[in-house]
């Protein structure tokens, strides 16, 4: 079965495809050619990752999945949530956007956060969701240099290293998108 991961990361694409193993064919934006700028206007991740997925499903007319991922930190409303990416501007300037956190929470006390990721799976025209999510606290400085986005800054409970500090294998196990993919994986071979 060919299914089209709607993404440009080709870190997250290898990683797909050696979870999913031979019994699907997984395609990238850039194998199907789609050059477009997928719109993410969504309120949430579900919208978000349920808006970019069903754009593939609709323009292509094949199987595929996108997702959304955000950080959510109790303090601060849930702020940046959907708009983690984007927190300190258009940009998306991962340092730009670890430091308007960081001084926002710099007087707060209740470092408590969570990442949440959302997996929206088309098949044949049904509609399918995966949620991963791991609790954890912001740190007040940065540390480790491993990872990528709010990594540094992010340290998940029962752990004293931020993701930034772990073995790629530790962190892929207990993450938020670890854990939806696995969640999306069981489902895919069991389907």
């Amino acid at each position: 079965m060919k299914l089209v991961f709607a993404t440009n990361n080709p870190h997250k694409l290898k990683e797909l495809k050696h979870l999913l193993g031979d019994s699907f064919h997984l395609l990238s934006l850039s194998e199907i050619d789609c050059t477009d700028n997928i719109p993410e206007t969504g309120n949430n991740l579900e919208e978000n990752a349920l808006q970019k997925s069903e754009y593939i499903f609709k323009k292509y007319n094949l199987n595929c999945f996108a997702d959304d991922t955000g950080l959510e930190i109790e303090a601060l409303n849930n702020e940046p949530g959907v708009y983690s990416a984007r927190y300190a501007g258009l940009e998306n300037n991962s340092e730009a956007n670890m430091q308007k956190v960081l001084s926002k929470m710099r007087d707060i006390t209740n470092r408590k956060a969570r990442f949440r990721t959302i997996i929206s799976l088309i098949l044949d025209g049904k509609k399918f969701q995966f949620e991963g999510l791991v609790n954890g606290s912001i740190l007040e400085e940065r540390k480790g240099s491993e990872g990528f986005g709010y990594d540094p800054i992010f340290v998940p409970d029962g752990y004293e290293q931020s993701f930034a500090e772990m073995d790629i294998t530790l962190k892929n196990k207990i993450s938020h998108r670890g854990k939806a993919v696995q969640k999306l994986v069981k489902f895919l071979k069991n389907i």
